[in-house]
């Protein structure tokens, strides 16, 4: 008889920090589409409005980067989410420190 091979996989789930992190850059995401929306609509009236929610999706953005690759030392866990949401999160941030940096 052909020896049988018995294989179990275990069920990991995702980092908890890493779906906070992919939260992060889908809320840094929609900041930015209602900042762009904002300063579209106010016609350049309340700058410190559009300015507030920049700067707040920007921290949102790093906070997300930090919280990604901290959940990579997380054991037994997948860390899918982990990578998209430490790359989303580093793209973003990239993002705003250019955006900031241009004055725009």
């Amino acid at each position: 008889m052909a020896r049988r091979f018995r294989y179990a996989f275990v069920k990991r789930k995702e980092a908890a920090k890493g779906k906070l992190s992919v939260g992060c850059a889908i809320a840094s995401f929609v900041l930015f589409a209602a900042a762009v929306l904002l300063s579209l609509f106010l016609n350049k009236k309340l700058g410190f409005l559009v300015g507030g929610v920049s700067i707040f999706a920007a921290l949102l953005a790093a906070y997300g980067f930090l919280m990604g690759l901290a959940s990579f030392s997380e054991q037994d866990r997948k860390h899918g989410t982990s990578m998209v949401g430490s790359i989303l999160c580093g793209l973003f941030l990239v993002g705003w420190v250019g955006l900031f940096l241009l004055g725009v």
